[in-house]
């Protein structure tokens, strides 16, 4: 099992999480990221990555438990 993490400072809303990870993170009214979930599993890795990799401000990182 992997962790989840945002830096919510640096965030500036460009939702691209959101298109990788539903299930993992959405955007508030304020336009910061939302961790849905803070572990996930094996199966949602690769959509996780994805998102921490298309974050323009690397607000986003992922951790192995």
């Amino acid at each position: 099992m992997a962790v989840v993490k945002a830096d919510f400072e640096t965030c500036q809303g460009y939702a691209n999480c959101v298109m990788a990870a539903p299930e993992v993170y959405d955007i508030d009214d304020e336009g910061t990221v939302v961790l849905l979930k803070e572990e996930i599993t094996d199966e949602e890795r690769a959509k996780v990555d994805e998102a921490v990799n298309s974050c323009p401000v690397s607000a986003l990182s992922v951790e192995d438990a």
